[in-house]
């Protein structure tokens, strides 16, 4: 969604009832979408025969709302969100049946429902044959509809109609409807921005650009044991390296999550690699690395785990008893995915020389700061990755355990690009398109590499 344009940020509601002219509301999204609308469509049962709620869903990124009893898969009722979140709702095409039922309250479809729920602007564009637009029981409902409701009427053009007919029926041109739309709303404020308030928005089909790659994800927080029932953990869900799981899974990469302490459902498909402690996270990812003739195993690594920065040096055999107090010695943990950046590139854990891993993993960071992100940028380098993803976990909407993140993301070359808060497959879909490229540039040099040593010869 892009906030420019003179809809920028809004959510619309697109409403459209079973007329011929409903086939034009695919151009419709298009035209709002361009002046930076957030669209939701709503089909009435009739309207489901003339236009395909696929493509209207591949269009709007959003499922399209066609049942009134209908639940989003949250438990939240589908037309009741629309109706609470949206900026404006734009019937069009509206038919004559659907302006009867709505000048009398008849909220027999998801679109009236809608309407009746919102105090959001409702603009309707009639279309249907002439005789039924100039009859008397259409002029009076859409007489109601704009004195009594305050409903904008974009009253239909005269033109060649549906019957064959020439009359006033044509819906109107889509730019009208748009300059409609816009008028109603005004200066009013954008009524919800959080997309985890609005209706989801679906994820878009992503090509298959990481069939045959082996993507490494770790998610959760480790979990440090004081005794046999005591540790010192964090407040991770695990819920971004999930969602990078699935994501990577979506697009055709084999992948191996490995869990340390996830309080969300894993992913079918993946294989999964449970790793409480920090010391099994590390065993996990040196045993994922590769073998000793220093080829990869796996492509790309994706660290979204927590991982505890102290361990307790001495955990206790058995539960400690309650007592005045408790005094723990901490170590620190090793830096996880610096040793791996050392080891891909020639170095072993002890800093000795080695076989750097070919090809060349690509491996990206995750650093969860608080009040600011000015040591991520030293992060990167002084750990060696590809790319850090940082964000400010203090921050509403972006913590441990929310739907959404708001990250910035920093890379090899010194650049950083800060992303709008967003649900957090969203971000994980968008850190994949930088690793899908980074492994294409990666593979490009290493077919080239070869060529550019032969002509120095």
């Amino acid at each position: 969604m892009t906030v420019d344009g003179r809809l920028g940020g809004r959510l619309i509601a697109l409403g459209v009832t079973g007329s011929i002219a409903a086939y034009k509301a695919t151009e419709l999204i298009r035209l709002l979408a361009a002046e930076g609308a957030d669209v939701v469509v709503m089909l009435t049962p009739s309207a489901t025969r003339f236009v395909a709620p696929l493509a209207l869903e591949a269009l709007s990124g959003h499922a399209v709302e066609s049942d009134v009893l209908a639940l989003l898969p949250d438990g939240r009722i589908g037309h009741i969100v629309i109706a609470d979140t949206c900026d404006a709702v734009v019937v069009a095409p509206a038919t004559a049946s659907w302006l009867g039922a709505m000048a009398n309250g008849l909220a027999g479809d998801v679109v009236t429902a809608t309407c009746l729920a919102s105090s959001a602007p409702v603009v309707v564009a009639p279309a249907m044959d002439g005789e039924m637009y100039a009859h008397p029981a259409t002029t009076a409902n859409v007489a109601r509809l704009r004195d009594t409701f305050g409903y904008r009427i974009v009253e239909p053009e005269e033109g060649p109609l549906a019957s064959g007919q020439l009359g006033v029926g044509r819906l109107a041109a889509l730019p009208t409807i748009v300059a409609a739309v816009v008028a109603a709303i005004g200066d009013r404020p954008v009524r919800t921005a959080d997309p985890a308030v609005r209706p989801a928005r679906v994820a878009a089909p992503r090509p298959a650009d990481l069939a045959g790659r082996h993507v490494v994800v770790t998610a959760g927080g480790t979990r440090e044991p004081i005794d046999p029932v005591r540790f010192i953990g964090n407040r991770s869900t695990g819920r971004m390296g999930v969602a990078v799981a699935e994501a990577a899974l979506a697009r055709g990469a084999e992948v191996t999550l490995i869990a340390a302490g996830v309080s969300v459902d894993l992913p079918a498909g993946a294989a999964i690699v449970a790793a409480e402690t920090t010391a099994q996270l590390r065993a996990a990812l040196l045993s994922a690395l590769g073998g000793a003739d220093g080829r990869a195993g796996f492509d790309a690594l994706v660290m979204a785990a927590a991982v505890a920065d102290f361990t307790p040096i001495a955990p206790a055999d058995t539960k400690l008893a309650r007592g005045a107090g408790l005094r723990l010695d901490l170590a620190p943990t090793p830096d996880l995915v610096a040793e791996v950046v050392r080891i891909a590139a020639g170095l072993d854990s002890a800093g000795a020389s080695r076989r750097p891993l070919s090809p060349r993993p690509i491996i990206v960071g995750f650093a969860a700061e608080t009040g600011s992100l000015d040591r991520a940028a030293g992060k990167l380098q002084r750990k060696g990755l590809d790319l850090l993803v940082a964000n400010d976990v203090a921050e509403p909407g972006s913590g441990f355990g929310s739907e959404t993140n708001r990250v910035t993301v920093f890379d090899r070359d010194g650049d950083r690009e800060a992303w709008p808060l967003l649900p957090k497959r969203d971000v994980a879909d968008r850190i994949l398109d930088r690793v899908v490229r980074a492994l294409d540039e990666r593979d490009t040099m290493g077919q080239t590499e070869p060529i550019e040593q032969e002509s120095q010869r």
